[in-house]
């Protein structure tokens, strides 16, 4: 589920090579201690992680933590971790001091040198994070640490009850080809949802000998790319914008495919206020599911280095991250969020034990953590010690002719 340690060495080397091929300006380097902030902070997010309460007046963590740092928060929402990578190289890294970069983007910001090492001594809650997140492979290389974990959740199979009856415990329905929901499935519009077909295939064609989906050889990265294609006339829409899901949903031109928990929490919002007449439920399919774990991570070319700690700092506090969980649908990683978040949802009058379903990804529930196959940069080196599994521009190459046709 993790980017090999193995290539430390090699990210390390790349990272230098790139910090001394830049454009010339300064970099930022290991702070020491977190001055005054210079006032402004801008930042690449996924939609839902930054709230200033434009989306709902009551879902504000930004306010606070401007008036407690001096730091004004300028957001830009980011659709994909492609797009974040492009992003962050825009002006020479300088015009984001930071993002919430999932495991496909945060190793390639690391080898380009996008992104500068932090120093985790200055955050008073590190010491709390969840054991598998305090130094993964996707944000650490070498003991160097590259950023702060955030938030870390599942797409699991989200489906609408009115239409898709039955039991509903595998992705079957979203990739055989004779689905009797042919032409209303929908499916993530990214290269690195390739895993998720690996994943099916690793499952239903163990003969392939997949072990790891984000680690396939050309054979295997074929074999799953022959499956989306097959998969490709069952769909209506891809998405990449969430709000694209929703709509689809809510519109009946989707009733099933993977998504992400905002995107589920958001249609029983709309449902129960009205706005939208249809059901909504979602499964863990017995093949497994994929996921994210994001880490906040700060440009090496950042204009806002305090800042930038202050909100690593302030997005690793329990209360904050409570508040992302229960608006976004996601565990905190750092684990207190979890009683902070059973305490605010007994305070609405919902059942504290919602924190520990799938939507909330069990939080705080290691096993559960460590089940997910987290999204990660795909790369040449393979986990059984070879070097013949394809990168992850092959599987770029490879979306594109699925999308094709």
């Amino acid at each position: 589920m993790r980017f090999r340690m193995s290539l430390g060495g090699t990210l390390l080397a790349v990272l230098v090579l790139a910090a001394g091929c830049g454009s010339g300006s300064k970099t930022v380097g290991l702070l020491k201690n977190v001055g005054t902030g210079e006032g402004h902070l801008n930042l690449i997010g996924w939609g839902g992680y930054v709230e200033d309460g434009s989306n709902d007046k009551t879902v504000d963590w930004v306010h606070p933590f401007e008036r407690e740092t001096g730091c004004a928060v300028k957001s830009t929402i980011a659709n994909s971790s492609d797009e974040m990578v492009t992003l962050m190289r825009q002006g020479g890294g300088k015009v984001y001091d930071g993002v919430s970069a999932s495991g496909d983007a945060s190793n390639r910001l690391i080898a380009h040198g996008d992104v500068a090492p932090v120093n985790i001594s200055l955050m008073p809650d590190y010491k709390d994070v969840v054991a598998p997140l305090q130094a993964p492979a996707h944000n650490t290389v070498n003991g160097v640490h590259y950023g702060v974990p955030y938030m870390y959740g599942v797409n699991f199979l989200m489906y609408n009850p009115q239409v898709v009856t039955g039991t509903v415990d595998s992705w079957d329905i979203t990739f055989d080809p004779n689905s009797p929901y042919k032409g209303k499935i929908t499916a993530y519009d990214v290269p690195i949802f390739i895993a998720d077909a690996a994943m099916y295939l690793k499952s239903h064609q163990p003969e392939l000998g997949i072990t790891d989906p984000y680690e396939l050889t050309s054979k295997q990265l074929d074999a799953a790319t022959a499956l989306l294609k097959g998969q490709n006339p069952l769909v209506s829409n891809y998405w990449s914008n969430y709000l694209d899901e929703i709509t689809g949903f809510e519109n009946g031109s989707m009733v099933a495919g993977t998504a992400w928990p905002i995107n589920l929490s958001t249609i029983e919002a709309d449902i129960a206020a009205s706005k939208a007449n249809i059901q909504i439920a979602f499964a863990v399919p017995k093949e497994g599911v994929t996921g994210w774990a994001d880490t906040w991570m700060m440009s090496s070319h950042a204009q806002h280095p305090n800042c930038m700690y202050k909100w690593m700092a302030y997005t690793l506090r329990p209360d904050v991250q409570a508040q992302v969980a229960s608006w976004y649908g996601a565990a905190g990683s750092n684990p207190k969020s979890c009683d902070v978040l059973k305490q605010s949802l007994q305070s609405a009058g919902s059942d504290p034990s919602v924190a520990d379903s799938v939507r909330y990804g069990e939080c705080g529930n290691v096993d559960f953590l460590k089940s997910i196959y987290l999204w990660k940069t795909p790369q040449v080196n393979c986990g059984n010690g070879k070097s013949d599994c394809m990168d992850y521009s092959v599987w770029q190459s490879k979306w594109d002719e699925i999308k094709g046709g």
